[in-house]
Order: C-alpha cells, then structure tokens, then sequence
C-alpha cells in the first residue's frame, strides 16, 4: 500500500518515491504527499519531477490500487515502474484547501446541527445542515467563526480502533459521507475544546491561520436542509 505521508504532515509540500505501477495516465507511487479526493475534499494537483530534471504534470489524485492514483496532466508520457521521481504538490492551493476544510469544522461547532453534505473548494466551501425551521443569521454565524478563528485553537488528530467509532457513533457529524475507517483504525481530528470527528483530510495546525471568513449564503435545500457557504475574505 503507498504510504500516505500527508495523514501525518499535512505540511510536507514533496518527498522522494518510487513508482510502483503504471495504468495509461495514472501512476502509483510507493509513497507520496499528494491528497486523493474524498471526503468532500479536492485531490491535489503538481508534478512528479524526474531524475533528469524534467516534470510531469499531476492533474489530479484519486483513491485507487494500492491507494492514490496521481492522474498525469494529457500528453504527458508515464514514467517506468521503478523510477526514481519526487512527488510535489501544488503547495498554495493545498494550503487554501486545509484552511477551508478546517474552518468547516469550526462551521459545525457553530452550527451543531446533522451534516448532510459538504464541499470544500479552493477558497470558498459549504456545509448543508438538517435545521429544523428556522433563520439563520449570516452576519451572525460569520462573527462567530471569525472568533473562534481568532482566538488560534491547536488542530490536531488522534487514532482509535473502529470498535470504539462503533461505540461512540456521537461523534459521526456526517451523514452523507462515511468516516475513514475500515482499516482497523479511525483518525479523529480535533479542534481543542471545540469539535472532534472522524476525517481523512488534511487540516491547518492552528485556527489562527484561517484567516478572515464570511459566510457568503445561506439557502434553503428542502423543509430541513440549509446550504452555508463560506468564503475567505
């Protein structure tokens, strides 16, 4: 399976791998610091460099084989298995994308309501909650988040056995998208004192390096569901 370097720093921004396997214009790695999509989370976008110099551009990452398929840019011809190559992500973009996944975690502090779907974009995202009747502030909700981003809570993530996820099915926020588990072990990430719930994304350490948000919209999905979209500022 290709180790997953991002679960663990979410801030490596490349590393050295070695190919693994070939399909046409998706390469494996045994290694690698690119996010496949899920979760509601884009796949990241890059390059792999090549021993020579040159690079290949990496369109896209997505969950498949023996764990993330890096999907080469059209035209670009695929390394060989066994190449040397280093793995690197478009860096600004993942960053805007952590920022914007984390502070959709802080949304559902503020909003403690069922999740129903949810999006992470580059530097917009939404959550859709099952509210019963009800209005929704937006300047409200928005000073709440900008609080809370302010006042740089630690990010961070601990694991635990799917038994005890079982146990404790509370902590499942979501309930369009499965939590990460399967494995044996469940990655939990937590906003200290704030929110804790199973997710396989990758997230800032601080709540500080959001920055400024605004909630954009606020619709209305169906008698219960309410879309928030939030946008950086």
């Amino acid at each position: 399976m290709t180790e997953l370097l991002f679960r663990d720093d979410a801030y490596l921004k490349n590393c050295q791998a070695t190919v693994t396997a070939v399909n046409a214009n998706a390469v494996e790695l045994d290694r690698t610091v690119f996010y496949p999509m899920g979760g509601g989370q884009p796949g990241d976008i890059g390059r792999l460099v090549l021993a020579d110099g040159s690079a290949l551009g990496v369109a896209d990452a997505v969950k498949g084989g023996s764990g993330v398929l890096h999907l080469l840019a059209p035209g670009a011809v695929a390394p060989t298995v066994g190449a040397l190559v280093t793995a690197e992500i478009d860096w600004p973009r993942r960053h805007r994308l952590m920022r914007m996944h984390t502070c959709l975690h802080l949304l559902s502090a503020v909003l403690p309501y069922p999740v129903t779907g949810g999006s992470v974009g580059d530097g917009k995202g939404r959550l859709d909650f099952d509210i019963p009747e009800a209005t929704l502030d937006k300047d409200a909700i928005s000073a709440k988040l900008n609080d809370l981003i302010a006042a740089d809570h630690a990010v961070g993530s601990i694991w635990i056995a799917d038994a005890e996820l079982a146990a404790k099915p509370e902590l499942v926020k979501t309930m369009s998208v499965k939590p990460p588990s399967g494995t044996g072990k469940v990655r939990l990430v937590e906003i200290a004192g704030l929110d804790l719930q199973p997710c396989g994304g990758t997230h800032v350490r601080r709540t500080s390096e959001i920055g400024k948000v605004a909630v954009a919209k606020i619709e209305k999905k169906g008698k219960l569901n309410r879309r928030v979209a939030v946008e950086f500022v």
